[in-house]
């Protein structure tokens, strides 16, 4: 398995059990053998979340890049977005509608604190839904400086933890306690607190923290009071804006809106398919009546 050593850290954690690893440094080009062929790998940061890695492929005189989850605004968690450039391309396009174009992420920032200032004005308790790996240590990140006393539920508390240890650093924080959450903010994975939880809580206002919340429904879908959109994956124009600092004389598009992404590069003249996918090809003619 190839893998940063954050990633090794982070499924060690959730994925106990043996396995075979081989430790990628963002940066370092390695040579690998599979049959009589030789290939070389080099890990690139993704942006996605801390640790995550894109993968670009040097064979024969081909060369690759495979995305997986990216970002390429830096956030406050992962590490900063590299890319290069490869004659194919394989990309992530979980956003590949042009209606998913993220707001400025400092103005979403705000509007969540915000949204717990109004709702402990109001007597109660602020609830923030985040996946426990890498969105809940970014909402946790955005509230620094604000002054809420903040908890964390136990899964989101042991991959803070974590972060910790790869020496993120993050505002004061403590374990979720039902029984003396009045008055703090709880961030906790959508769907986790439990109806006992529930009832200890009190009176609660909850939010959804995702690049889903473009969608008007969002709120409805996650049973939420609000939504709010951040996300650790790139929108429309930076799919947009990989493709075009890669350059690739080929695209594969993966995950999301994949056919309607590849749809919008042939647009443009590039060469893209979604692999999987039955595609019907566009033919523009013209014909007199």
């Amino acid at each position: 398995m190839l893998l940063t050593e954050a990633t090794s850290l982070f499924m060690r954690t959730r994925l106990p059990g043996k396995r075979r690893e081989h430790i990628l440094n963002f940066g370092e080009r390695t040579e690998f053998r599979y049959s009589s062929e030789t290939f070389h790998l080099t890990a690139l940061p993704a942006g996605h979340i801390l640790g995550s890695a894109m993968s670009f492929i040097e064979w024969r005189n081909e060369t690759l890049l495979y995305t997986g989850d990216f970002k390429l605004h830096e956030g406050p968690i992962a590490e900063r977005c590299i890319t290069c450039r490869a004659d194919q391309l394989i990309m992530e396009t979980t956003f590949g509608l042009p209606r998913y174009r993220f707001p400025d992420e400092n103005t979403v920032r705000r509007d969540i604190a915000n949204f717990c200032r109004e709702t402990l004005a109001d007597g109660d308790v602020p609830v923030l839904h985040g996946y426990s790996l890498g969105k809940s240590q970014e909402i946790l990140r955005g509230l620094a400086g604000e002054g809420f006393q903040v908890m964390l539920q136990r899964d989101v508390g042991k991959m803070t933890r974590l972060h910790e240890k790869l020496g993120v650093t993050f505002p004061d924080h403590e374990p979720f306690d039902p029984e003396n959450a009045r008055g703090k903010v709880v961030i906790t994975p959508p769907q986790s607190l439990k109806t006992m939880e529930r009832v200890a809580l009190g009176k609660i206002r909850t939010a959804a923290v995702t690049g889903w919340a473009m969608d008007s429904s969002c709120r409805f879908r996650s049973g939420t009071d609000a939504a709010f959109p951040l996300s650790d994956h790139a929108d429309f124009d930076g799919l947009l804006e990989l493709v075009k600092k890669v350059q690739p004389k080929k695209v594969f598009t993966v995950h999301g809106f994949a056919r309607e992404f590849a749809q919008t590069l042939r647009e443009q003249s590039l060469d893209a398919v979604a692999p999987g996918w039955h595609e019907q090809m566009g033919l523009n003619m013209e014909i007199g009546l």
